[in-house]
């Protein structure tokens, strides 16, 4: 009978063992990203950008409707490029993870300088703020699956 409870209860408990992810290699991994995404954000590679989300991500910035699928971030991103240069700087307070899932919170600057594409009123912003990012392990890569921010500053002026 112990040998059937073993034969039952091993498999499971090691699936179970094999599905978790290591916390701090997941942590690494996601700061890589945001260097990555820091870079794309300021040179404005939408399709690079739009290629750390899931198909089915939602990104919700500060005080506006959220921004459903890859494809729409893809799209909101380059429209986001020809106004300007944006500059993130991203710093990681907490990577919570649970199997495939990890949720990161942390802390945000943004710096917007308008390019030549920005209408002539529009000055230089600078914003700060915390975010809230659930990732997901899909094919060995962390994807932004639910992006939140919240700005600290009153809405940029428009």
């Amino acid at each position: 009978m112990r040998y059937f409870v073993f034969l039952i209860c091993f498999p499971v408990v090691l699936m179970l063992s094999c599905n978790r992810e290591d916390p701090a290699q997941a942590r690494s991994q996601i700061e890589s990203g945001h260097a990555k995404l820091t870079h794309w954000y300021a040179t404005g590679q939408a399709d690079s950008i739009a290629g750390m989300f899931t198909a089915d991500a939602r990104q919700f910035g500060p005080n506006s409707p959220p921004v459903v699928g890859r494809e729409s971030i893809r799209r909101g991103w380059a429209n986001a490029a020809r106004l300007g240069i944006w500059t993130f700087t991203f710093t990681t307070k907490e990577v919570a993870v649970s199997g495939s899932l990890a949720v990161e919170r942390g802390t945000y600057i943004l710096s917007f300088t308008p390019g030549p594409g920005a209408p002539q009123h529009m000055a230089p912003q600078t914003d700060r703020g915390n975010y809230l990012t659930q990732w997901r392990l899909e094919n060995g890569k962390w994807r932004i699956v639910n992006d939140l921010t919240t700005s600290e500053l009153p809405k940029f002026k428009q």
